[in-house]
């Protein structure tokens, strides 16, 4: 299991507070710094549909040019995510196959079962 994120990302501080308050030790991956593969975002994509994963609400999206907001599918939207990592939704948690992105408190106790 890993937390995926940008250290600096506000909702992704507060995941981690509260995973380090609820003593996981959950290893911390920071995409902007380590990167990303495309392989792993086509995997988050098709666990919770790339629409989830894709942050249309963001300053990077804003930030895009027109032609690259046009017309945006599955493709289109992992190649921007790949190469704008800010695009994406934080944080990310992953493990086998199962993706939470967001956090709730709520959601977070669900998964961890606590």
């Amino acid at each position: 299991m890993t937390l995926f994120g940008i250290k600096n990302c506000d909702t992704v501080k507060k995941a981690r507070k509260w995973t380090e308050a609820n003593d996981l030790n959950i290893p911390f991956h920071d995409f902007r710094v380590d990167g990303l593969t495309k392989e792993q975002i086509e995997t988050w994509a098709g666990a919770i549909g790339w629409e989830t994963l894709f942050n249309k609400r963001s300053t990077s999206f804003r930030n895009l040019s027109d032609d690259d907001k046009a017309g945006i599918d599955q493709a289109k939207a992992v190649e921007l995510m790949l190469t704008h990592p800010t695009l994406i939704k934080r944080p990310v948690l992953a493990t086998d196959g199962k993706v939470l992105v967001g956090f709730k408190e709520a959601e977070y106790k669900a998964w961890f079962k606590l």
